[in-house]
């Protein structure tokens, strides 16, 4: 199977963008290949519920720039920002990393608990859980406190309280799984997997391999009903009117 696998930071922060890279690499399926951008323009780290807005359209934009040269795309931001807008727009699949890992946690066990960097990720997990329906399936949230620093560096610097979070989500919460949520942890998981008593998923290797097997199934694409689209980037532009890439 060969497919061109675009993955998409939502956040404007290259050094996450390197760790989303080499975590989506580690689990490309043979003969796929990837490429990792940053979003075009805002925020260096999204965290709250209004990030996550200005997100969307950035993400978007990311993947109108490269209208036509990839086969399946993830969103590498858990929470999912502009991913059913580019469903209607594009004509290849478009998974969410969060959407992703729950569904694979799904699978691995009957209740997942989430672990992440911080707490104020958590509004915006549990909108993403309702909309996906699973809320019952979660076990519950272990977060650490704010922060302020490099999101490059968050998995480095937190990586101890990272995994006590995960021993905690099974010890306390009875969670069978347990998710590293967010773009800034990306490739974390494989690292913890040995002193962690219960399968860890990785949103970003859950999203590239789903991704790659869903671009095998011919989607149809939706329609969409042309309009003009100002004040955005070009490419969006094009893409929202209907124009060719």
């Amino acid at each position: 199977m060969t497919c061109r696998i675009l993955v998409v930071n939502s956040n404007t922060t290259d050094t996450v963008t390197v760790r989303i890279a080499r975590a989506a690499e580690a689990a490309l399926p043979p003969g796929c290949s990837i490429e990792a951008v940053s979003a075009p323009f805002g925020l260096p780290l999204i965290v709250t519920r209004a990030d996550w807005s200005v997100a969307g359209p950035a993400t978007v934009a990311a993947l109108a720039a490269r209208r036509g040269q990839f086969d399946a795309a993830v969103v590498a931001c858990f929470g999912d920002p502009g991913v059913e807008a580019a469903r209607e727009l594009f004509d290849v699949p478009v998974v969410g990393i969060s959407e992703a890992a729950f569904h694979a946690a799904c699978m691995l066990g009957r209740r997942f608990g989430i672990v992440s960097f911080t707490a104020a990720l958590k509004p915006m997990f549990v909108d993403c859980l309702e909309h996906a329906g699973l809320a019952g399936r979660c076990a519950g949230f272990r977060m650490g406190p704010a922060f302020t620093g490099d999101p490059g560096q968050v998995a480095e610097e937190r990586r101890d309280m990272i995994l006590q979070l995960c021993r905690e989500s099974i010890e306390q919460d009875g969670a069978e799984v347990v998710i590293l949520a967010g773009g800034p942890l990306a490739g974390l998981a494989p690292l913890l997997a040995p002193d962690v008593q219960a399968p860890l998923v990785d949103g970003t290797a859950a999203g590239v391999r789903l991704a790659a097997a869903l671009a095998g199934l011919a989607p149809t694409r939706r329609a969409h009903r042309p309009r003009p689209l100002s004040g955005y980037e070009p490419e969006l532009t094009r893409l929202y009117a209907g124009e060719g890439g």
